[in-house]
């Protein structure tokens, strides 16, 4: 066992060795149910936050698979490249460099070989947009909201909540105002400024909910 625990602990296989500490941690929590085996994070705080973190690498497979793969495969070369072939001394450090190039190379073609087959099992899927956003109805969370400032609170489908950045044209905002609490109508999405135009919504003219709606 002294002799194992020598080799991980060496260098090169010691990269590979930390890598592998991060692996197995991360599983056990995704057994645990503490964390998401596709690599997706849900947080409602902001809109950025609220994106779906996609994590397709190699061959369309989330990148905790294949990241596993790669330090598992990696961490078997350099330990065996370290007993078999790295000697002590100055002449073991060059030696294990050259050890550590080759394995990330050898580890990273040998990962694309294994994750190929399994991209059936992880079929394309579009991640969750701020455009998803457009068409919903929000509650303004600052005290205005004009061509150059303003948040509101907005609700996803699956309901979660997201603060978002909000504008109103100055036109829109002298006839309609938008204060603390009020309920806009997200109409459109500005990617350069990464904010949203939103006007006063009226349930009244909404064809869903006016009072034409029938029950």
């Amino acid at each position: 066992m002294g002799a194992f625990f020598a080799a991980a602990i060496g260098f090169p296989a010691i990269i590979f060795s930390a890598a592998l500490v991060v692996v197995v941690l991360y599983w056990l929590l995704v057994a645990l149910g503490a964390a998401d085996a596709h690599g997706h994070a849900h947080l409602h705080a902001h809109v950025h936050s609220r994106a779906h973190v996609d994590g397709r690498w190699l061959g369309g497979v989330p990148v905790t698979i294949a990241f596993s793969l790669f330090v598992a495969v990696g961490w078997l070369i350099s330990y065996c490249a370290s007993v078999l072939l790295v000697p002590s001394g100055p002449v073991g450090v060059l030696v294990g460099v050259a050890v550590l190039i080759g394995t990330v190379y050898v580890s990273w073609q040998t990962t694309k070989l294994f994750v190929r087959p399994l991209h059936r099992l992880f079929p394309d899927e579009r991640g969750p947009s701020r455009l998803d956003f457009v068409g919903l109805t929000c509650t303004i969370r600052t005290g205005r909201v004009d061509a150059g400032f303003g948040q509101a609170e907005v609700r996803a489908a699956d309901g979660s909540a997201a603060v978002v950045q909000v504008r109103q044209p100055d036109g829109d905002s002298a006839a309609g105002a938008l204060a603390s609490g009020s309920t806009g109508l997200l109409y459109a999405y500005d990617e350069t400024g990464e904010f949203f135009w939103v006007a006063p919504y009226d349930s009244a003219l909404d064809p869903r909910t006016g009072p034409g709606t029938k029950g």
